[in-house]
This record gives structure tokens, sequence and C-alpha cells, in this order.
């Protein structure tokens, strides 16, 4: 029998983030994470941070990192917002900037976040189909709607769309608010920043999660013009005026300070990406040619869901989304060489084993 107060549940269909398991000898490629250690001067920090600040609330603007992003994207303090990881972020641009009664476009593929957000906030959306080579048709965000946001690198695609079709999006839809979702464009996309000074409508939102080893700390913003900046803070502080905890402000300044070890850190894992593509085509997988630090790849006889469980069972955790287009692929993180040669081991014994009894049966 259902009780009265049920009647007044907001119901909606969650998110379902990637799984966190947990042992000594699992090779996590499941979630994106970089593989390797935040810059060194994040530890030191850390390790110097004094314990009895934290009776105090932390800086409701985050100064202290907002003015570090500005400096390291040259712009105005104004014009950078940060939240408690880029889902923070781009969850209240949703419930500030998505306000009209007119649909917002993003794509079918994509981050399943979106119709969660929209669903949640009573906001009408359409998905245009990617093509069948998953790529974002610049043509579909054309003629009216409520607003536009996708990836780039899409994701879990991986595929990078270059500035000047972003540009035509963007030239489309001026007369309303486009975000550009940029948590993997470090790996080998070109960022939209540079058109924040041209398109006062544009709203582009990056992670500390992926490229800065950094997602434990929960650590996202979005950079735009000062106009919009300021709506997205009105929201914010009427929801939860101290969404960045003290930590991930001193964490993450010091972690914009080391460039050599940021940039050292994504040439190895675009190189192990590269190296990956090779050997998983000569097993028979294929995939669009990603420019994130994962792989969406599908074998030519072996069903997807099959390969995952069979790796689970090995501890060798990646990504399977049971949904329309993408049911018989799997997201593979680039992880460390060493975790791809164990990844690379097993489905070289697998496969050949799954060949020969096949070929048997």
């Amino acid at each position: 029998m259902k009780r009265a107060w049920e009647n007044n549940i907001r119901k909606v269909v969650p998110y379902v983030p990637g799984e966190q398991p947990s042992g000594n000898r699992l090779v996590k490629l499941n979630t994106n994470e970089n593989p390797y250690p935040p810059a060194p001067g994040v530890k030191k920090a850390l390790s110097e941070m004094d314990a009895d600040a934290f009776r105090k609330y932390p800086d409701p603007s985050a100064y202290m990192l907002t003015d570090a992003l500005a400096r390291r994207y040259h712009v105005g303090a104004d014009q950078v917002f940060v939240g408690v990881g880029s889902d923070d972020v781009i969850g209240m641009a949703f419930l500030t900037f998505f306000n009209s009664k007119k649909p917002v476009l993003f794509p079918d593929v994509t981050y399943s976040f979106y119709p969660v957000w929209a669903q949640l906030f009573g906001i009408p959306y359409q998905m245009p189909k990617l093509d069948c080579d998953f790529r974002i048709r610049k043509e579909d965000y054309q003629g009216e709607n409520g607003g536009v946001i996708f990836p780039n690198p899409n994701a879990p695609t991986g595929i990078a769309m270059g500035l000047e079709e972003i540009e035509e999006i963007i030239c489309d839809n001026q007369d309303v608010v486009v975000i550009i979702d940029e948590a993997y464009v470090d790996f080998g996309a070109q960022s939209a920043v540079p058109l924040v000074s041209k398109y006062e409508n544009l709203l582009v939102v990056q992670t500390f999660s992926k490229s800065r080893s950094m997602a434990g700390m929960r650590i996202g913003y979005g950079i735009g013009h000062p106009d919009l900046i300021r709506a997205l803070n009105d929201v914010k502080y009427s929801y939860n005026s101290y969404t960045m905890n003290m930590p991930s402000i001193i964490l993450g300044t010091e972690a914009l300070k080391d460039d050599p070890y940021f940039y050292q850190t994504l040439e190895k894992i675009k190189k192990t990406r590269e190296e990956t593509k090779i050997w998983m085509r000569e097993l028979g997988f294929s995939f669009p040619d990603s420019q994130a630090n994962f792989l969406l790849a599908t074998h030519k006889t072996v069903k997807a869901e099959m390969i995952f469980e069979a790796l689970k069972q090995e501890q060798i955790y990646v990504r399977y989304f049971k949904s329309p287009r993408l049911d018989n692929s799997l997201r593979i993180t680039i992880g460390t060489d060493e975790e791809m040669a164990v990844l690379r081991r097993f489905l070289e014994t697998y496969l050949n084993i799954k060949s020969h009894t096949d070929r048997f049966c």
C-alpha cells in the first residue's frame, strides 16, 4: 500500500556512476581517472596544511582558485566560476540558464548525466542522433531551442570536434546559452576558451578530475562572460554558498603551478592511448578515433557484455553501457603501460580461446 507522503517525492531516473571496486590486484579502467598522481606540489601542500584552519568556513568565492584559473586562461577573475567537480558546475548551469519552454539540445550518445539534470529540473530536452560514425551533426543544432550543451571531446565516443564547427554552432544559437563540456579536452582537442571573449552566451566547463589527477578533490570550473558567471553565483548563493571546501581551493591552486609535470603526464597518456589503438585493432577491435583518455571499443565477433564479464572475473574493470547504440561497446580508460599490458595479455588469451571454442561448437 502506498504511503501518503510518497505522493510528494520527486521521481527521477538517477545517473549511474562507474563501479568503484576495492582490492589490491585490480586493474581499474572504468571511470576515466588519471593513472598518475597529482603534481608533486599538491602532496607537499597537503602535508603542510594546518588542520586548525578547518574550524572556519572556506571563502565562498574561492578567490584563491578563481584568480589562479583566471591568470592561467588570461581572463578576468569575474569570468570564472568554480564548483564541486564539473558535475556541480554543469548542474548549476542547467538550473541557471535552461529555463525556456523550448527544449535544450544535447546528443543522443553523450554524457548520461545531461538527461538526468533535465528531468530533475523539469527542463524539456531533445537528443539529436549522432551520425553513423558517432559524430555530432552541427546542422542538428540549428533552429529554435532552449539551450545547447555537448562535450568536446564527446563522451563516451572520444571524438573531438574542431573549433570552426563549434563556433558555427555558437553562431547559430546566439539567443540561448551554449555550454561546451571540456572534461577531456587536454588529451587532444582544441579548447573553446578563446571564443569566450567573442561570444557572451558561451560557457566552457572543465575539471581537475581527469588531466590533473584530482577526481577525489571534486574541482570543476566554468569560464564565460562576467554576466553568465554573475548569474551562476546568484543561483549558487541562493542554494549553498560554501560549495568549495578549503583543501580543494588550496590544492587546486597548487596543481596549476606545475605545467611541466602536467604536460609530461598528458604526453604519457596520449602515447599509451595511441599504442593501445594499434594492438586493439590487431585483436579485432574497432573504435572511433578518440582524442580523450579512453576508447569506445567493439569487437568484430565477440559481444561486449561477454568480454566485460570475463574481464571482471579477472579483476579488470572497464565500463559497459547496456543502452541503445552502446550495448556492444566497452569504454576502456587508458591506464599506465603496465595496466594496459595486463589488459592486452588477458584479451589475447581470452579471444584466442573464444575463437577456438566457437570454431568447434
